[in-house]
């Protein structure tokens, strides 16, 4: 009885697989290295001098964990041929579109690009990246689906163990213009399936009851 009690807690509590998904992940450059960008684009406000990178690809669904952008984040570099302007900030952008296994079907990923936004003060890191970088693609839920066209169709997909787009979808938290928006996110932990819990009911009980004949 308790060996089946064990084997059928450890099959209810496996972990279900982590979930790919394709999409734009928002990073920002920090102490020499690419830090996930906690707040959504349309929120950030960059201070002068910042660095902001986006990368697409296929990443699990946990920030931190996605891709980060290939290329450094050399602000000197980024915008060494654009002088600073009175009253405005500039902003370095690295612009990581992927490799062919991160593109969807049918396209192919732009090379990978940088470039030095000069904007107003109070500019957002959406508004710093639709200066650089249009058109971009939100959905109707304001998530950001495509940065200077790319790509051309979907919005954080999320693929099958083939490879293949699946049904459903869940965003970025970060590559959403609001934190309102960052509610989209879906989540799957450790659930005890419903077959699962009724074998283990009718397998304490079998054992309740052996117990009981047992003490008679």
């Amino acid at each position: 009885m308790i060996t089946g009690v064990l084997i059928l807690l450890m099959l209810g509590a496996a972990p279900a697989h982590a979930a790919g998904y394709r999409y734009w992940s928002f990073w920002r450059w920090s102490d020499g290295g690419w830090a996930y960008q906690q707040q959504g684009p349309a929120v950030h406000v960059p201070a002068d001098g910042a660095v902001e990178g986006w990368r697409f690809a296929v990443s699990p669904d946990g920030g931190q964990d996605a891709a980060r952008p290939a290329a450094a984040g050399d602000f000197a570099a980024v915008c060494a041929a654009t002088p600073a302007v009175d009253g405005r900030k500039r902003v370095a952008v690295v612009l990581d579109f992927g490799g062919a296994a991160d593109a969807p079907g049918g396209e192919s990923p732009p090379a990978a690009r940088t470039a030095c936004a000069v904007v107003t003060p109070r500019a957002s890191s959406a508004e710093v990246l639709a200066t650089v970088a249009p058109p971009l693609r939100y959905d109707t839920n304001g998530l950001l689906c495509a940065i200077a066209g790319y790509p051309r169709g979907g919005c954080a997909d999320q693929l099958g163990a083939a490879g293949a787009p699946a049904t459903t979808s869940a965003p970025d938290a970060a590559a959403l213009p609001s934190d309102t928006a960052s509610a989209a996110r879906t989540s799957a932990g450790p659930v005890l399936g419903v077959g699962a819990g009724l074998a283990l009911v009718a397998v304490l009980g079998a054992g309740a009851a052996w117990q009981v004949r047992r003490r008679r």
